[in-house]
């Protein structure tokens, strides 16, 4: 018995589940009071009251360019799983299934490319920490390549 598209298919899910969570939660960026912030608030620290002025969009480039590199890593990972569940249920036997691992492999590579746009980002250095947001996103973009290159080696239905 062939376990490996249940094993891809569990793959797929748990990096579609790191991607929601990545884009989600509250610990992209951690200010100094220990205070997690999400992804869609942009705070800068305010020299003259020593606090932190935060705004609901992001209004930076570097900010909105991670938005749409996150949110793209997550709506590609679900096209990948709907095109793979779809091409692995009701295609051709023995094809090749490309369509879904470069779906796997695009989501991979926007969500490395977001998470490390957001760490680099260098006008954040000056207080709070990068929080568990970027490495989960960084994790699920490791796993969707794995699992983008392990489409490319799985044939449908054998």
């Amino acid at each position: 018995m062939n376990f490996l598209p249940a094993a891809v298919t569990a793959l797929h899910l748990l990096v579609l589940l790191l991607f929601f969570i990545a884009t989600l939660d509250k610990g992209w960026w951690v200010l100094p009071d220990s205070q997690g912030l999400n992804l869609w608030y942009d705070c800068a620290p305010q020299n003259r009251s020593q606090g932190w002025e935060c705004s609901s969009l992001g209004l930076s480039p570097l900010l909105r360019g991670v938005q749409g590199l996150v949110v793209s890593s997550l709506l590609l990972s679900a096209l990948g799983l709907l095109l793979f569940l779809g091409q692995l249920l009701l295609g051709p036997r023995g094809r090749l299934l490309l369509a879904p691992a470069t779906a796997q492999l695009l989501a991979g590579l926007a969500a490395l490319l977001g998470a490390g746009l957001f760490v680099a980002g260098g006008d954040r250095a000056s207080g709070g920490r990068p929080g568990h947001c970027p490495v989960l996103a960084g994790l699920g973009g490791a796993l969707a390549l794995v699992s983008g290159g392990g489409y490319l080696r799985l044939r449908t239905r054998d």
